[in-house]
This record gives C-alpha cells, sequence and structure tokens, in this order.
C-alpha cells in the first residue's frame, strides 16, 4: 500500500479534529478493521484526526474502507489473527511503516450459530476460540514488547455482556468473552507501570453477529456508526489510571 504525506492543510484540519476528541493525533490500531465495529470505529478516528492501522482477513474490506478515508495516512493490512506468524509479520510491518502503535484494539471477533453446546461442531467451536481469544493472544505475545520500552500504550480487548454472564445457545461465544475478561486482568498485573491493558464491553450494537443471534430483531438496536461515536471518545481518553478495569461503552 502506498502511503503518502498529507497536505498542510489536511494536516491542520485532522490536528483540530483531534483536539476535539482525544488530544492529540494518536496512532490506533484495530483488528477485524473491515465490518462492524472494527470499521465504524475506523471511520470515526479517521474523522477526528487519528492514524488508523488496520488488519482483517479481506482485502476486498480492506480496499473498500481505505477509499472511504478522508486520509492517506492510515495503513491497512491483510492478516489473520488465529494465526501467530501472521500476527507475528505484522508487528514487524507495521513498527517498519508507522511505529508503535499509541492504543490497540482488539476487535476482530466471530460468533457461533445458534445451537446448544452439544450440537457446536468441533470446528466451529474451535474457530471460536481461535479467534477471540488466541487471536487476541496472538497481539499481546507480539505488541506488548514493542510498548514496553516506552512504557506507555493502552491495549483495548473488546469483551461483550456474555462475557460477564451466560446466554443460550451461544456457550462457545460467551466462554471466550469471559477468557478475555481474565485474560485482560491478569495482563493487566504484568504490564510496566504507564500501560494499560481493559476489557471493553461495546454493548449491544446492531451488526451481522447480532444479527445471527437476534435474527430481524437485531435492527432495534444502535448502528455501528452510532456506537463509534461514543467508543472513539471513550478509547481515546483511556489511561494507565484505567489498567485492569472492565468497562462498558
Amino acid at each position: 500500500m502506498t502511503i503518502s504525506t498529507p497536505t498542510t492543510l489536511g494536516t491542520v484540519s485532522r490536528a483540530v479534529s483531534a483536539a476535539a476528541g482525544g488530544g492529540s493525533s494518536k496512532k490506533v490500531m484495530i483488528t477485524g478493521v473491515g465490518k462492524g465495529l472494527g470499521r465504524a470505529l475506523a471511520l470515526e478516528l479517521d474523522k477526528r484526526g487519528h492514524t488508523v492501522i488496520g488488519c482483517a482477513r479481506s482485502q476486498d474490506n480492506l480496499d473498500s474502507l481505505q477509499s472511504q478515508f478522508s486520509s492517506d495516512n492510515h495503513l491497512l493490512l491483510y492478516a489473520d489473527v488465529k494465526s501467530n506468524t501472521s500476527v507475528e509479520e505484522l508487528a514487524r510491518v507495521v513498527v517498519e511503516k508507522k511505529g508503535v502503535p499509541d492504543i490497540i484494539v482488539n476487535n476482530a471477533g466471530t460468533i457461533n450459530q445458534n445451537k446448544k453446546m452439544w450440537e457446536v461442531s468441533e470446528e466451529e467451536f474451535d474457530s471460536v476460540i481461535d479467534t477471540n481469544v488466541k487471536g487476541v493472544a496472538n497481539m499481546l505475545r507480539h505488541f506488548i514488547p514493542l510498548m514496553i520500552p516506552n512504557k506507555q500504550g493502552i491495549i483495548v480487548n473488546m469483551s461483550s455482556g456474555w462475557g460477564r454472564s451466560g446466554a443460550a445457545l451461544v456457550a462457545p461465544y460467551c466462554a471466550s468473552k469471559w477468557a478475555v475478561e481474565g485474560l485482560s486482568r491478569s495482563v493487566a498485573k504484568e504490564l510496566p507501570e504507564g500501560m494499560a491493558i481493559v476489557a471493553l464491553n461495546p454493548g449491544v450494537i446492531h451488526t451481522d453477529m447480532l444479527t445471527s443471534c437476534f435474527g430481524t430483531s437485531a435492527s432495534l438496536y444502535q448502528d455501528p456508526d452510532t456506537w463509534a461515536l461514543k467508543a472513539a471518545m471513550m478509547i481515546l481518553n483511556l489511561t494507565a489510571a484505567d489498567n485492569g478495569a472492565s468497562l462498558t461503552v
């Protein structure tokens, strides 16, 4: 991908926008940026003048997102968070092209089809755990060491209300998000002072995943773009004092 230098006017405009929502311009990395909450958050951060570093498994979705950005200062890369080697290469390219991110949002996730636990196939169960838990672990494994030397950096692990409660027919998903909560709280105790990791429940949002659970009634809930207005402000204003917290948008 070609990264060009923005115009002076564009730089000033984005700086003003950033000041209005989250202070100085920040480099925010988002996994699963191709659709849903990740895409909406990326577009909102672009509007606010921040640099987006995004990854997804669909090059078409990445190309579509790039076309919607107002700035060409972002970096979108193909990567599969389930793969440790893919994330290792992702980290190498990100540091080479953009440096260490200020904020990482581990958003990539999937959910099982509505089924009782004993009806969920091994492959479907593994897909949920590999994406939602191992995907986060892979990101932490390769990006935390990059943040440690500067003793600064915010990591947001997307959780769920079902990561703090249980629900029928989505047991694998609930288990994965409970794991995210526990992983986040534990890693928080390992980080140096100045850094923070939080588990963030986005709330109930009208996404493809919600539709798979709720059907047509999913449309009764807020859309990702509306959610992103609040979520961006919250994420941009997280500090080291929030380390270990379980938060909700």
